[in-house]
């Protein structure tokens, strides 16, 4: 059986024939995978399915994010409480995360950062043209939500390449060939604790963690402020929840839009009559929004964990059976988007499922991640650039992220 796990697959692309095939299996596919704990013998049921990843999606009581947390590997109990984050918990305590921090991520708290975000787009586009173009991953789709990300969270412009670079080294704990040192960045914990298993991680928290402090003693109007002081009922974000919500913040806000921006421009170079439609008719934006947001799928999977006996898609599942859910499969299904593997941006109710299938862990940053992709469509339409591909794209070797490490356009 085709192995989705090994990162290596990835550095051709998402394998469509393979997850195509996968789909068209009757039932659940089961997919050999060792216990990382203790190397015997184990497995998930690999979710391929549109129908079927959003019914995981959306039954959390069902299958669990919090009894094996969301990654594919296993961990040992004291891991799991160290590594928890908002998208590793179930209710109750899921919703008292969510409850907290929600106000700071709703259309109105965010719409404020779009003429932040239209002047950064404008400037890297400005270089990017008069650079005659270059690594479109260093120029445009890595410091783009990068730089708006921190704007918005509060933290010195100047720390930007600081936090790509450790955004970085935690893509690369999800690959298999990690090259960072354990004591990296003055890490001192053990890396099973640490998420990504990077010392990388420790370094956001220390970073986090000491902003955090800096707005408890001076707040100011940025995200920081608003998460350290947010209360619902007389509930606050322990330092912990906050450092790690911190990370979480940074990992996702900065590289699932560089990875759609980078996939993105491929797409769009590819698709020439694509491009002069939206240029044509910019009342197809909001299509053209979520046709890249399903075409790049920046996430490729992520795990649930049965709390039951349970059944899908005709499959037994047992209680303690690992479920992962693959994005990039579900969301090129033919049974829910005609002629999948053609990129249209006039399809009509496109629902793709890069930020999850629906239910309680829908991603919080959904609205920023459409508008930064918007702004940047609009900037380079504005400009009159055209996307021309010069060379192959170098990716990234991870079975989790969808990403580019370098990448050859020029404006045509």
């Amino acid at each position: 059986m085709f192995d989705l796990t090994t990162p290596e697959v990835y550095l051709n692309g998402i394998p469509h024939q393979q997850l195509d095939e996968m789909r068209q299996t009757p039932g659940l596919v089961w997919h050999d995978y060792p216990n990382t704990i203790t190397g015997e013998p184990n497995g998930f049921w690999a979710v391929t399915r549109h129908a079927d990843v959003q019914h995981v999606s959306r039954n959390p009581e069902i299958f669990s994010s919090a009894i094996g947390h969301s990654n594919l590997w296993d961990l040992e109990a004291d891991a799991l409480e160290a590594r928890r984050s908002l998208i590793d918990s179930d209710a109750p305590d899921h919703t008292r995360l969510r409850r907290v921090v929600s106000k700071a991520f709703t259309p109105k708290s965010l719409g404020k950062w779009e003429d932040a975000t239209r002047d950064i787009a404008g400037q890297l586009f400005d270089r990017f043209v008069a650079d005659g173009g270059g690594d479109w991953v260093d120029l445009v789709a890595a410091p783009l939500p990068i730089n708006v990300i921190m704007a918005i969270l509060g933290v010195p412009l100047d720390d930007a390449d600081f936090l790509i670079e450790l955004s970085n080294y935690l893509v690369e704990g999800t690959g298999d060939q990690p090259t960072l040192p354990a004591d990296a960045y003055g890490n001192t914990t053990e890396l099973r604790l640490l998420p990504f298993a990077s010392p990388a991680s420790h370094a956001l928290f220390e970073y986090g963690g000491r902003i955090g402090a800096e707005r408890r003693a001076e707040p100011t109007d940025d995200l920081v402020t608003q998460l350290v002081f947010a209360e619902i009922d007389g509930e606050k974000l322990s330092e912990q929840e906050f450092r790690t919500f911190f990370q979480l913040i940074v990992f996702g806000g900065n590289e699932t839009t560089r990875t759609a921006l980078s996939q993105g421009a491929i797409v769009w170079a590819n698709n020439p009559g694509q491009w002069q439609l939206l240029r044509d008719n910019p009342d197809l934006m909001d299509g053209a929004v979520e046709e890249t947001l399903r075409w790049t799928t920046p996430l490729l999977h992520m795990r649930r964990t049965a709390s039951v006996d349970t059944e899908l898609a005709g499959t037994q599942i047992k209680a303690g059976d690992k479920v992962v859910m693959w994005y990039s499969g579900a969301n090129f299904d033919s049974d829910q988007f005609d002629q999948p593997h053609r990129f249209d941006i006039t399809r009509e109710d496109n629902q793709h499922q890069s930020f999850g299938g629906g239910g309680h862990h829908f991603c919080l940053g959904a609205y920023l991640a459409r508008m930064e992709l918007r702004v940047a469509l609009e900037e380079m339409m504005k400009r009159n650039i055209t996307l021309e591909q010069r060379g192959e794209p170098t990716r990234i070797a991870s079975n989790f992220v969808h990403g580019i490490a370098s990448l050859e356009m020029a404006p045509a």
